[in-house]
């Protein structure tokens, strides 16, 4: 039986409510990551019951162990040169009253890697990709009257199993959920929305329920939607009939009268709960978020959202956050996604593996597009450098030893995991699989241009590019299994190689990475195919191909933030190809590109000493740029203003410098000898000013200037993150670096302090770090979430103490 319900009263409202409140228990899930026991290393019968756990460390996850370092030239410069090893978990704990008479779960968002899970003994399994988050049921194993104990072995020996750093242990939250024998069934509820118009939309949710009871059911399913200010906007139910120690489905079609679009600009969303009921007596229940938003892509327009033509000007992002590793809360990613739109960032590649939970969560609530992506390699191994970047001999270990047995799961256990995120439009089944020669090779390699490319020419003895056909039509075929509401990508570094298989046919939409040279070509040979830039550097160049070429939708930037890992020779550990840097500061690049991506005006200005091979096109994204006025007497300095306006102004001390248009390269420059004191630059449009920016000469520091991002919460495992700036006597921003040590008291833990000096090796542990330019950022845990007083106090050798209060 199915029928569909869009015209009620307040009253029936109510009763549905009231209903669900005074029901019997239903679905509970609790976070589970408090109280854990954790030994780096080996142990022999660490799973059995019995086994004393009394020396181990006590940790709240998420952990990361390897950011606890030490850094060492004996591990890997792909993963950031910090150890690995095997690590063990275990946790004790007393099933909760309310679920006695319940089935038991435990649910991990992702352990890095190689996991097994043991419950009072009893092997429940083990999953060898990191990423990827996995459930098993307790219920036949526990003590539901006494204690029981989990352990978690963690298997991370083989240390340079990637190409950027991604943490060891159980990094990501863990939940314990009871349902009742009759139940949704894990990541059992689709929504999608098929059909949208200016007056209604259709929507389509489907819902698997799982009968583990003794016998047959007819249980019913009821949906509604609701807004943000709890109205009932849509409902519908269906009677099904699930046979004992079985799955059924429900689908229900609903009507939405004009619901609110979800878009980058006005991120819309809704609630949808799904209620099962047995004897009209409510036996599960579940919600989530959803949003209602049509788009597509054309091969000679390119990107469509709501029917509007648009252009993703995206970034990449691995998940570390520097000191806090791989072991991320939402609010750390909040703070930097903030930033990331203020630059006009609207798309996000999950590079190259899914993410933790909230940070779907967080793209659907900012307003991001997501590419999602499952993989960095297939079936055979690419170079993991071992020494530095392309230097020495690398190393061959990776996801490929497990690629044959779990790829088709772990791409569908991805895909139904963040289905119902609005955000997200896009599956890649992988990223630069098909690099030159790392590790597929074709003869084709010996002709034509290949920017990216290992080795010279064609390699004999590597795998043929053949088999990208073969592959790439299996996970593209297992990924529409699961979800064709969105488009299933890759991210191709070869793309002449890969124009002689099938796999870019293969997919939906194609993603050059760093061949905007073939754009043009590639779109006049095979005009059906779906081109954008999936991986793109930060030149001008590369945006103008997205700009000035319709049928080009996108580009995402590498990278959005500066990551841990794909370093350099030692003592380099961390990549600085971000926007902003590893504390989250935005550097000269996020104002170019801010520059070029937003409208609303803007100015900023950075200075940089001017080398013997400078020139104009390439110096406005120079490295040594920063937001400085502090340099030697009559050094000769260029002076780099990022604009959206039509012209600028600079002045010196109060004295004008001259205005100047905005360049062909976006850019305006003057070049000077420093004199100390306070520069400015005015940005006009029309001639009307409508921005400014102001460089100071600072003294040597003498204080802190402290910024809190979001204060503790009540709640336990909440973190606050403190912005760090010395100034001078005048309060103006100081770039003379210092040691600086914290103190922390109250009920809260110092979890890191991040610099951002990607040299450094500093234990991130430590509870005093030198500042780089000036700045720290702080992480404060609240530890036990008491309601009560927190403070931090700051001091540095010739500094005024400063005391903050959380």
């Amino acid at each position: 039986m199915r029928h569909t319900i869009y015209s009620f009263s307040f009253f029936s409202i109510f009763l549905i409510f009231s209903f669900a409140c005074f029901s019997q228990t239903t679905r509970q899930k609790i976070l589970f990551n408090s109280d854990w026991k954790f030994f780096k290393g080996d142990v022999k019968n660490g799973e059995a019951i019995k086994y004393n756990d009394a020396s181990w460390r006590n940790v709240s996850l998420p952990h990361d162990w390897s950011i606890e370092g030490p850094f060492s030239q004996q591990w890997a410069s792909a993963t950031a040169y910090l150890p690995a090893g095997i690590g063990w978990y275990r946790k004790t704990f007393t099933l909760p009253q309310s679920m006695q008479n319940q089935h038991i779960f435990i649910y991990f968002d992702g352990v890095y890697k190689k996991s097994k899970v043991w419950i009072n003994g009893h092997l429940l399994g083990e999953r060898p990709n990191g990423f990827i988050a996995f459930e098993y049921e307790l219920t036949p194993y526990l003590n539901k009257k006494g204690r029981n104990s989990i352990a978690v072995e963690v298997d991370h020996s083989e240390f340079a199993d990637s190409r950027w750093y991604t943490g060891s242990g159980i990094n990501r939250n863990v939940y314990l959920i009871a349902v009742n024998p009759i139940h949704i069934s894990q990541w059992g509820v689709a929504f999608s929305t098929p059909e949208i118009a200016d007056n209604k939309a259709i929507a389509i949710v489907e819902v698997s329920v799982q009968n583990q009871s003794v016998k047959d059911s007819r249980p019913e399913v009821k949906t509604f939607i609701t807004d943000k200010q709890g109205h009932i906007i849509a409902t519908g139910s269906e009677t099904i009939s699930v046979i004992k120690n079985n799955i059924a489905k429900a689908h229900i079609t609903l009507n939405v009268p004009r619901p609110k679009l979800w878009s980058t600009e006005h991120p819309e969303l809704y609630t949808l709960s799904v209620q099962v009921l047995s004897n009209e007596k409510l036996i599960d229940s579940w919600s989530d978020e959803v949003g209602f938003r049509s788009f597509h892509f054309d091969a000679d327009k390119g990107f469509f959202l709501n029917g509007k033509n648009m252009k993703l000007k995206g970034v990449c992002l691995h998940d570390d956050a520097g000191a806090l590793g791989t072991a991320v809360p939402a609010v750390v990613w909040e703070r930097r996604l903030v930033k990331l739109k203020e630059a006009g960032c609207n798309a996000i590649r999950m590079s190259h593996n899914p993410h933790a939970d909230y940070f779907y969560k967080l793209a659907d609530r900012l307003g991001f597009l997501v590419m999602d992506e499952a993989f960095d390699e297939w079936e055979t191994g690419k170079n993991k450098w071992i020494e530095g970047w392309n230097v020495g001999t690398p190393g061959k270990d990776g996801y490929h030893e497990y690629f044959k047995e779990w790829a088709a799961r772990d791409l569908q256990d991805m895909i139904l995991r963040n289905r119902n995120s609005p955000s997200v439009i896009m599956w890649s089944i992988g990223n630069e699989i098909d690099y030159p020669n790392d590790p597929y090779s074709d003869p084709i390699l010996n002709t034509g241009k290949n920017p990216q490319i290992y080795g010279k020419g064609y390699l004999e003895n590597h795998p043929p590019a053949s088999r990208l056909s073969v592959l790439s039509k299996q996970l593209a075929d297992a990924a529409r299994q699961i979800d064709t509401t969105r488009a299933i990508t890759a991210a191709l570094a070869g793309v002449v190689m890969s124009n002689t298989t099938t796999y870019p046919g293969n997919l939906d939409v194609v993603g050059y990475n760093y061949q905007e040279y073939r754009y043009k070509e590639d779109h006049s040979k095979y005009p059906n195919r779906v081109i954008y830039g999936s991986e793109n550097g930060k030149n001008l160049e590369a945006w103008k191909a997205v700009a000035d070429n319709d049928f080009i939708s996108a580009q995402f930037l590498w990278t959005g933030i500066d990551y841990m890992g794909e370093a350099g020779k030692w003592p380099n550990r961390s990549n600085g190809a971000g926007l902003l840097d590893l504390a989250g500061n935005p550097k000269a690049d996020f104002y170019f590109r801010k520059s070029i991506w937003t409208d609303e005006p803007m100015i900023n200005i950075n200075v940089a000493p001017i080398p013997a091979n400078a020139n104009n096109r390439n110096f406005s994204r120079y490295r040594r740029l920063k937001p400085s006025w502090n340099w030697d007497a009559n050094q000769r300095v260029r002076i780099v203003c990022y604009t959206n306006c039509d012209e600028a102004e600079l002045f010196l001390n109060g004295k004008s410098l001259g205005k100047k248009p905005l360049m062909e390269n976006k850019m305006i420059v003057w070049d000077t000898s420093f004199i100390p004191g306070e520069l400015v630059a005015k940005a006009y449009r029309n001639g009307e000013e409508q921005s400014a920016d102001t460089l100071f000469t600072a003294q040597n520091a003498v204080g802190f200037q402290t910024k809190i991002y979001k204060p503790l919460f009540k709640e336990p495992e909440t973190m606050a993150q403190v912005e760090v700036q010395l100034v001078d006597a005048a309060n103006h921003p100081a770039s003379d670096d210092r040691e600086v040590t914290v103190k922390v008291i109250g009920d809260a833990e110092l979890a890191g302090l991040e610099s951002a000096d990607n040299n450094s090796h500093k234990d991130y542990k430590s509870n005093h770090r030198k500042t780089k330019d000036g700045k720290l950022l702080i992480f404060i845990k609240n530890i036990k979430g008491k309601e009560g007083k927190i403070k931090l106090i700051l001091t540095s050798p010739g500094l005024e103490p400063k005391t903050v209060q959380l």
